[in-house]
């Protein structure tokens, strides 16, 4: 690159290149700290489940009759691909894929439609399905999983201290939900005695409609007046087990009540769908997502904390254990990462030291944090957050972070060795080397282009890679051509003339700056018309 000399602008402008060294290493280490931690990158799942039930009815009707309507429906949406339905007797599970190549953006617009074709598709069903019945919240991970135990304690009163605590933890900065896992519907049971049924006369139909029609739910109808407008309600609806227990039964002019003929009794849903244990004993699990691009470090710490005041505050008998914590696998990627990082950086440095001397070694070694530096204000600023594949790309790059240190400080050092001073030395990194480093970087940074750009979900997953590699290949040759250069006027001793160096040289001051012209040396031949085709700025 000829014309503007960066290098020779940094080594000039001293005091302003210093300030930049600080000013990118304070603001990376901020950045650094404030960057959000995940485990995996978010991505999108691109497939929504539909289930739907028909008490009575065999596998085939359900294919027939309800699973396959619903999966003419499905065809009709933009970016379908296919559905995989499975049938048993009474119940169809019904699994919608979207094409992979679905843009993100797109899949919640998909899903929506969905829902009303699945919606407008309901009405034409046989008579007594249930459902359907759809969910596509996949995208929600449970960071953390809390237990919640009592031993001894009624489910009931340990789902109500669960609901409590659900509305502490939904206070906690970064928590998107809390999800109560475990719990077991509570139920009435009327136990039918038939040696009585059989005495009375009474069938099992004349309890089950007099149980409907008490617990029935009908309008009034409401008053008119001059001020509000007063609905009239018939109350008859259950409330207290007693009041079940006390039911009118009339079957052949006879009234009796329903605890005559039958025990009522409060339980739970009887088989259990899901049970929960902690530890062998009963428990309730309070299952916590993270919001989108938090710290997941951060939101570890303060659910600690919290459950340790919770925990302070609990009846007796009653505990929040934590059950998994996936701050713990982010730690130590981050730790994995911070390891290969400083041994990464120690090889590099004792590679340099013992081939090109210790203040060498210094230069080049420096290159690395103060590319990382760069390379978190800029994933800060453009909101990505650090996880698996940008871990994996950063290590990846550091390997590649020094070469372009390694050419200018080298170039540094053959020029001067050849005669040239330090500061003039330090601007044929720029006129000389700039443009095939940058070549290489941007050729090494487009091998990673199909990750960038790719429409699909492993494209959306590993995407960061290319821009990682991209930012921390790029900032790297930014530091090559202004910081190292700078780095090399202040740490580099003065270098002896080698044999064969320039055997002439001499100064000429032009309008433009001052140019070097000399004869034959190691570099080879310099012709006395060096001046007209490269003059170096003028430096102080």
């Amino acid at each position: 690159m000829s014309g503007f000399n960066l290098s020779a602008l940094a080594v000039r402008e001293r005091s302003i290149t210093l300030f930049l060294i600080i000013l990118i290493s304070v603001a990376g280490v901020i950045a650094f700290l404030k960057l959000g931690r995940a485990e995996d990158p978010p991505f999108t799942i691109k497939q929504m489940t539909i289930i739907t039930a028909w008490p009575g009815a065999t596998a085939q009707e359900m294919q027939d009759q309800v699973a396959e309507p619903l999966e003419k429906r499905m065809q009709e949406l933009r970016w379908y691909d296919h559905t995989q339905t499975y049938t048993r007797p009474g119940l169809a599970f019904t699994l919608v894929n979207l094409r992979d190549d679905t843009p993100p953006s797109a899949v919640p617009e998909q899903f929506y439609q969905a829902r009303k074709k699945i919606h407008d598709e309901s009405v034409h069903l046989p008579a007594g399905v249930i459902g359907p019945m759809v969910n596509d919240e996949y995208s929600d991970v449970t960071f953390a999983l809390f237990a919640l135990q009592a031993p001894g304690e009624p489910q009931r009163l340990l789902v109500r201290e669960a609901e409590a605590l659900r509305q502490h933890l939904l206070h906690v900065a970064g928590v998107k939900k809390v999800n109560i896992i475990g719990e077991r519907p509570e139920r009435i049971f009327v136990s039918l005695s038939h040696d009585r049924l059989a005495t009375l006369g009474v069938t099992p139909q004349e309890i089950f409609a007099a149980l409907n029609h008490q617990n029935l739910l009908s309008p009034a109808g409401s008053i008119d007046t001059e001020g509000p407008q007063v609905f009239i309600r018939l109350d008859g609806a259950f409330d207290k087990l007693q009041q079940i227990r006390d039911t009118p039964i009339v079957a052949h002019g006879r009234t009796f009540k329903l605890s005559d003929v039958a025990q009522v009794k409060r339980g739970y849903e009887d088989p259990p769908t899901f049970l929960v244990r902690n530890g062998g004993k009963p428990a309730l699990l309070l299952g916590i997502v993270m919001r989108d691009g938090w710290n997941g470090l951060t939101l570890g710490k303060a659910l600690d904390k919290e459950v340790a005041k919770i925990n302070t505050g609990l009846p007796l008998g009653v505990s929040l254990t934590k059950v998994t914590d996936q701050s713990v696998n982010i730690k130590s990627a981050t730790n994995e990462f911070m390891l290969k990082f400083f041994v990464a950086l120690l090889v590099v440095m004792v590679v340099c030291f013992v081939s090109m001397g210790w203040r060498v070694g210094v230069v080049v070694a420096a290159a690395v944090p103060l590319t990382l530096a760069g390379v978190f204000i800029v994933m800060a600023a453009a909101g990505k957050n650090f996880d698996r594949i940008t871990f994996g790309s950063l290590i990846l790059a550091l390997g590649l972070l020094v070469d372009d240190a390694i050419i200018a400080i080298e170039m540094m050092v053959v020029k001067m060795e050849e005669g040239f001073t330090r500061v003039h030395a330090s601007a044929y990194a720029w006129s000389h080397t700039a443009a095939p480093m940058l070549a290489g970087t941007l050729v090494t940074t487009i091998g990673f282009l199909p990750n960038g750009f790719a429409r699909s979900t492993a494209g959306e997953y590993t995407h960061n890679m290319f821009w990682i590699v991209g930012i921390a290949l790029i900032t790297s040759w930014i530091v090559a051509v202004v910081f190292t250069p700078y780095l090399g006027v202040k740490l580099l001793p003065e270098m002896p003339r080698i044999e064969g160096g320039e055997k002439t040289i001499r100064r000429t001051t032009t309008a433009s700056g001052v140019c070097w012209v000399g004869s034959f040396g190691a570099s080879g031949w310099w012709p006395a018309s060096l001046s007209e085709r490269s003059c170096l700025p003028a430096l102080v």
